[in-house]
């Protein structure tokens, strides 16, 4: 007698390999370290001194970002993953105060019409989870540009001039090192 497969049990065994087959290839992706969102670093040397920025850089990937998934007022870890780590090898001005040589998280507070920029010293620290405002070194305020069109990716820069530039969807937000 000969056993006859039913065309749905085909199905379900193919879907099953298709989702172990996924399964496996994220399993090995992040063996291998791969994230989501890549870890991206970018730095400078500005008046002599260096400047170093380590963040994670997610994509839009068709998501409304500023509003949505980054809410506004509220304390953003400014990329994905760990806190974004500013590091500057000197003390230097920023946001026209002095800032000691050091490490440093990168938080902001992403607004419609104001952001505000944070440097806070504890820079080991996973997102924006255990945020402290007690532990924030500095705080100030800078107006977002939209731009005309949208970046896919999170991106921060910094040039020899010392400007910060982060963009991301359609916004640009900048301030400058001194």
């Amino acid at each position: 007698m000969r056993t006859r497969t039913t065309l749905p049990a085909i199905f379900k065994f193919a879907a099953a390999a298709m989702l172990f087959a996924a399964f496996t290839l994220t399993a090995q992706a992040q063996s291998k370290g791969e994230r989501t969102s890549p870890p991206k670093k970018t730095s400078a040397e500005v008046m002599g001194h260096e400047v170093t920025i380590a963040y994670a850089s997610p994509a839009k990937r068709d998501r409304e970002i500023f509003g949505a998934l980054v809410p506004y007022g509220k304390v953003w870890r400014t990329g994905a993953n760990e806190a974004t780590v500013i590091t500057l090898n000197h003390d230097m001005k920023v946001g026209g105060e002095l800032i000691k040589a050091g490490k440093y998280a990168l938080f902001t507070v992403p607004g419609e019409n104001s952001w505000e920029i944070i440097f806070n010293e504890v820079w080991d620290q996973w997102g924006a989870y255990n945020y402290d405002s007690s532990k924030d070194v500095h705080r100030f305020s800078v107006k977002p540009k939209t731009l005309k069109e949208p970046v896919e990716n999170f991106t921060i820069d910094v040039d020899a001039s010392g400007k910060v530039t982060m963009k991301w969807d359609l916004t640009e937000v900048s301030f400058d090192i001194e």
